[in-house]
């Protein structure tokens, strides 16, 4: 049993509006992400577009098929706008009025009132062609969008798919034959605005997920970053490290640590200003990854005190990364030559029970602590009190 379409056109028009206006209100309460603000647009105009259209037969022509489908349209464009936005690319505002100014002139053409069957075909078009437009917007950017974008994704090419549909298997239907019950293609109708509803209800809802989850991991990620040098912090350093330690422990693999630690910085601050401090900690941090993985941790766990946990390395390997390190620092021109010079202290660790974050940052601040007793600018293995140390 079919609902009756003027209900089902009541409750749409409802569903878009309320789902428009709490979606602008997520919008307005949040971080004025365009994305929340394109989507909420877009759910008003497609409540505005469907109570013009349903005015048919007691309003103008020109309200109901040129102005209704118009606003329609450009409720389409806006969803396509919305995944633009969420992607990081600007409105593109041609392509947003493309649509409804084709309608305007197509409406100026004799014989555009006379044939249903060629509007619905054409208004499914322009309405599934900027649904895949939202498809492609998503696809092409699902690598580096870090969210659970599938959701979104599927119901965008569901409902893509049905209007693909419905251009060549919907002839069209009055919309007083529609409210009556009366004549073929009812059902189709019915059907289209069942769907509607559940695509507003969905959209609505996997997007503010979507922007929700990317808000979550942006503060996430400015929680274990310095904002100075833009590496990580010392909640990244231990929790990045601990993970990196068991890996490695797991596949039976050796691991180093260099703790670095700035020579003189209180004296570099005082003598030339803390913006120069600054400077040098920013050039320790590039010259250091320049000389480390991608795989390796690096990070600054204290005021010039630096960290790197270097994966599958023994303790020559690391002795001469920190070598490079130490001489590149050395060598750089921001200051006068020999200004700028980095102690490291290194640890390694090859056999169970050695992979230990806490005893692993112990034994290297001892190395560290030697390193800049015995002169500074200068890199040193850990060893045992009985042993004789390794330095240069």
């Amino acid at each position: 049993m079919l609902l009756s379409i003027p209900t089902l056109l009541l409750v749409a028009i409802f569903i878009f509006a309320l789902m428009g206006l709490l979606t602008l209100h997520a919008w307005s309460r949040g971080v004025r992400e365009r994305t929340l603000g394109y989507l909420g647009s877009m759910l008003l105009l497609a409540a505005g577009g469907t109570a013009l259209i349903s005015l048919r037969g007691n309003a103008p022509d020109f309200i109901a098929l040129v102005l209704g489908n118009m606003v329609l349209l450009l409720s389409a464009a806006l969803n396509w706008a919305s995944m633009r936005a969420f992607s990081g690319r600007p409105a593109h505002l041609p392509g947003i009025f493309a649509g409804a100014l084709f309608w305007f002139t197509w409406s100026l053409t004799p014989g555009f009132t006379d044939d249903l069957g060629l509007r619905v075909t054409v208004y499914s078009m322009l309405t599934a062609c900027y649904g895949c437009l939202a498809v492609l917007e998503l696809w092409r950017d699902r690598k580096r969008l870090e969210v659970a974008y599938l959701p979104t994704l599927l119901l965008l090419l569901g409902h893509s798919g049905f209007y693909c549909v419905r251009s060549f298997a919907d002839h069209g239907v009055s919309l007083d034959q529609a409210i009556t019950s009366n004549g073929r293609g009812t059902g189709f109708f019915s059907f289209m605005l069942f769907e509607s509803m559940l695509y507003a209800i969905g959209i609505a809802y996997v997007t503010l997920a979507m922007v929700r989850e990317r808000t979550e991991l942006k503060f996430k990620a400015a929680a274990y970053t310095d904002p100075l040098t833009d590496i990580g912090n010392r909640r990244a350093f231990m929790s990045r490290g601990a993970e990196l330690l068991a890996d490695c422990a797991r596949r039976g693999e050796p691991v180093s640590l260099l703790l670095c630690d700035l020579d003189h910085f209180k004296r570099l601050n005082d003598v030339y200003g803390h913006q120069t401090g600054d400077q040098a900690l920013i050039a320790f941090s590039q010259v250091t990854r320049l000389s480390v993985r991608e795989e390796d941790v690096f990070a600054r766990i204290g005021g010039e005190e630096f960290a790197c946990l270097l994966a599958n390395t023994d303790e020559h390997s690391a002795l001469r990364v920190a070598r490079r390190i130490c001489s590149s620092f050395y060598e750089l021109p921001l200051l006068e030559p020999g200004l700028l010079s980095v102690s490291i202290g290194i640890v390694g660790a090859s056999r169970p029970g050695e992979h230990d974050l806490s005893r692993l940052l112990s034994m290297a601040d001892n190395a560290l602590y030697t390193a800049k007793r015995q002169g500074r600018n200068r890199v040193q293995l850990y060893r045992p009190a009985a042993q004789p140390a390794n330095t240069l």
